[in-house]
């Protein structure tokens, strides 16, 4: 995918520069040179996508593979919408730009690791290197902008700013001996100590969704029971030494990470206290900000006069839970808006898909926004 990044940008006359994350894994980043006098643009899009199309349960849904096919005027194909679309959009928009005599420079950033997941236990390796790996390493090797324009599916929404992640294990410790020794021990089974931890879990969770300090123009935050793991499926003639919960918790933009790791860790003390045999314990092992911009920053101003220029009003705003590359963008100087196409809502029998007319008018508008931007000479 970066090869082949790198080819279109240098058919577009653009420098390019290649970003060694790590053993199989690049950005590739194209610079096209302004004349000089006005602000550095990027468009910045992950290349990783959310699936391989490997998987049993998407095997047979076309678009789930990495193969893109066009039907009934859309685009099919796994990652069209989670965000090769907008990478294609940013390459048509350069394409356009080509005779504009811009004054600031543009950049155009495909980079890898955005996709939320992280190593954890057993999983280990660059597959499960996400959370914005690719845009870390971008921003520390030169890949920096006065500005960037983010090419999330937002259905041609600006988005004002976005939930950060906080992933926490909980665990129950228990009795590891065989079935045929467990009687009248059931009660030191991790997996059954784990239920009742669960419980209480579920009775914390509200306190955090609606908690005022919580919620970010009128989104309220949200908790996701993510996973349970205890022992093993291939020999259950052995009782589980201990299980894991994992949560899924969505933190706002304007409240302080470390804030959020001590509040969490505060409601694993509280389990232990209250289950003082189980074994309770926790560890925090995703601590990913939100991001925000302000409504009346130069950027979003551009972006709202080439929409309306393209599509005939202006566009609306809103706020995602979801995670973005703005996280790392944002804090190293970047102010970022996610602004793209539709979500490309699944197709049950086709799967991931978009309308090419959509992705059209994107990229006319992202040409317009780097206009605006980076000030024509």
């Amino acid at each position: 995918m970066g090869e082949w990044m790198a080819e279109r940008l240098r058919e577009l006359g653009l420098g390019v520069q290649r970003q060694q994350v790590e053993e199989g894994r690049a950005n590739v980043v194209g610079l096209r040179a302004g004349t000089g006098g006005g602000p550095t643009l990027m468009f910045n899009g992950h290349m990783d996508t959310s699936y391989s199309g490997r998987e049993a349960w998407l095997a047979g849904v076309p678009g789930f593979q990495p193969q893109g096919f066009v039907k009934d005027e859309r685009i099919y194909g796994l990652g069209i919408s989670n965000m090769k679309g907008a990478l294609c959009a940013y390459l048509a928009a350069v394409r356009s730009l080509r005779d504009a005599p811009l004054k600031g420079d543009l950049l155009v950033a495909a980079v890898c690791g955005e996709i939320e997941k992280a190593q954890q236990g057993e999983a280990q390796g660059a597959e499960y290197r996400g959370y914005a790996t690719g845009t870390r390493h971008l921003v520390t090797h030169g890949g920096l902008a006065d500005m960037c324009i983010l090419g999330e599916p937002t259905e041609e929404k600006v988005v004002l700013g976005h939930f950060g992640s906080l992933w926490l294990r909980i665990s129950t410790q228990g009795n590891f001996i065989h079935t045929a020794f467990s009687e009248g021990k059931r009660d030191q089974n991790s997996i059954l100590r784990m239920r009742e931890v669960l419980d209480a879990v579920m009775e914390w969770i509200p306190s955090w969704e609606d908690d005022p300090e919580n919620s970010y123009r009128g989104a309220k935050a949200i908790v996701n029971v993510g996973a349970l793991q205890g022992c093993f499926g291939w020999r259950v003639s052995r009782t589980p030494h201990r299980t894991d919960l994992f949560l899924d918790v969505r933190v706002p933009p304007t409240k302080p990470m470390p804030v959020a790791r001590r509040e969490v860790l505060d409601l694993v003390r509280e389990l232990g206290k209250r289950f003082p045999d189980y074994g309770v314990e926790g560890e925090v092992y995703v601590t990913a900000p939100g991001a925000e911009i302000a409504e009346d920053h130069p950027l979003v101003t551009a972006i709202d006069e080439s929409h309306a220029e393209v599509f005939g009003s202006p566009p609306k705003r809103d706020v995602t839970r979801w995670f973005s590359d703005a996280s790392a963008l944002t804090r190293y100087g970047v102010p970022t808006v996610n602004y793209g196409t539709s979500t490309g809502l699944l197709d049950t029998e086709y799967g991931e898909n978009l309308e090419i007319e959509g992705l059209v008018r994107m990229a006319h508008v992202y040409a317009l926004a780097a206009q605006r931007v980076c000030g024509v000479a």
